[in-house]
């Protein structure tokens, strides 16, 4: 009984790993773009030279740092709405708000 119950959990969250890997954000901030997916890894970053000073290290610095933590925010937050979706199917539904319990 709690073998079958473990396998699918294990396996669910395998399958949700790979989805959170789908899900992705992507920020632009004057110039840098970023997306990051839900996995919270940086999966592309692009620089627009006619926006930007490339002069300026430390802007450049500030605007990566600014794009790089906006858009690993938005997928976290992508991220967490797939990970309730798991967790409301992994609990059953007559035993109150404990689907809620991680936060909505």
């Amino acid at each position: 009984m709690f073998g079958n119950m473990f396998g699918k959990i294990e396996e669910q969250q395998r399958e949700l790993q790979q989805k959170l890997g789908s899900i992705t954000a992507e920020i632009e901030v004057q110039g840098i773009k970023v997306i990051a997916n839900a996995n919270k890894e940086i999966v592309n970053i692009s620089i627009n030279t006619n926006q930007l000073d490339l002069s300026d290290v430390e802007q450049l610095e500030d605007l990566l740092l600014t794009a790089t933590n906006q858009a690993l925010a938005a997928a976290g937050q992508k991220g967490a709405v797939e990970t309730q979706k798991l967790l409301n199917d992994l609990l059953p539904g007559g035993i109150g708000g404990l689907g809620n319990l991680f936060g909505k």
